[in-house]
């Protein structure tokens, strides 16, 4: 019996220590979930926050470009037809500095590049009387040609095409224009900027007279 006993208390202990085992096994696994429940809103927390990404802004160019003409042309080669683009673009700055440009290329947009490109190589200024023109003047190139004639002010730009381009563009707002000769953009375009080109300020002629600008005007 003494050692039915002596069996019996040895069992209920190593039931009693695989129990504690297992009670504490339990709590250590409860502990881990509440750390890992804790853990969880914290990185939900930071995976909310987003990263600003701070963007310089780039001053915006006082130059503008406005095309005016995009045209397939085709060149006979050996071996057949090569095709490409033309483009006419003007570029100004409407403060007195205008030019036009025109390039040929394969795709339109390098066509467009290379014309801007071409129109900022052959700037011109123009002298500006006010909001208008110092005098009448008549421009010409190849079978185009443009008559300019300076307007009083609120009278605005009256003209069309790429002439009106090439003055607006040039800081000019108050204009009369007509179209004499082709219609062609690239010949009204060169011929508006002849007769800008060959316009004469008034303090420079003044000078060649020996007149003062009061004496000149009136």
């Amino acid at each position: 019996m003494s050692e039915e006993k002596i069996i019996n208390e040895e069992t209920v202990e190593t039931v009693e220590t695989v129990e504690e085992v297992a009670a504490e096994e339990v709590v250590a696994e409860t502990v881990e979930t509440e750390e890992v429940v804790t853990e969880l809103p914290a990185k939900k927390q930071r995976s909310r926050k987003k990263k600003v990404e701070t963007q310089e802004v780039k001053p915006e160019s006082e130059w503008k470009e406005q095309v005016v003409q995009i045209r397939r042309v085709t060149k006979v080669v050996k071996g057949g037809k090569k095709l490409s683009f033309r483009a006419i673009v003007i570029v100004g700055n409407k403060k007195g500095q205008v030019g036009v440009g025109c390039a040929k290329a394969s795709e339109v947009i390098i066509a467009i590049q290379k014309a801007i490109a071409d129109g900022r190589k052959n700037l011109i200024t123009v002298p500006i009387f006010k909001t208008t023109i110092p005098h009448p003047i008549t421009g010409r190139s190849g079978a185009g040609a443009v008559m300019l004639r300076p307007a009083s002010q609120g009278t605005g730009i009256i003209a069309g095409g790429a002439v009106r381009s090439v003055l607006e563009l040039a800081g000019i707002e108050n204009i009369l224009s007509k179209s004499l000769g082709s219609k062609s953009p690239l010949n009204a375009a060169n011929a508006t900027l002849e007769a800008l080109k060959a316009l004469k300020p008034f303090n420079e002629v003044a000078k060649k007279r020996g007149l003062t600008m009061a004496e000149l005007l009136n």
